[in-house]
């Protein structure tokens, strides 16, 4: 069970890098890197926003984004065992 999640907070963490990657190029609707775009943020948005309405953005810098990803980060460093399924 342990490692199931150390897994999923894992990719959570990848997904999050590759929205923010993605956040920083022009996507033209309709393409291929649009649905990627909208998949990735569908897949953050439900932990992002609520912690957005805590900490509203810092001018063009979403802090809410950053405290989640910090957050994964520091939860997986405290679950998972030093050396298990690092990125």
């Amino acid at each position: 069970m342990n490692q199931v999640l150390c897994a999923l907070l894992s990719a959570y963490l990848v997904v999050l890098i590759l929205r923010a990657i993605l956040s920083w190029f022009p996507i033209r609707p309709g393409t291929t890197m649009a649905a990627i775009a909208r998949l990735l943020t569908d897949l953050t948005e439900p932990v992002v926003a609520p912690v957005r309405r805590m900490i509203p953005p810092a001018g063009m810098f979403d802090i809410a984004f950053m405290v989640v990803f910090f957050g994964v980060i520091i939860l997986r460093s405290i679950i998972c065992p030093a050396g298990g399924l690092g990125i």
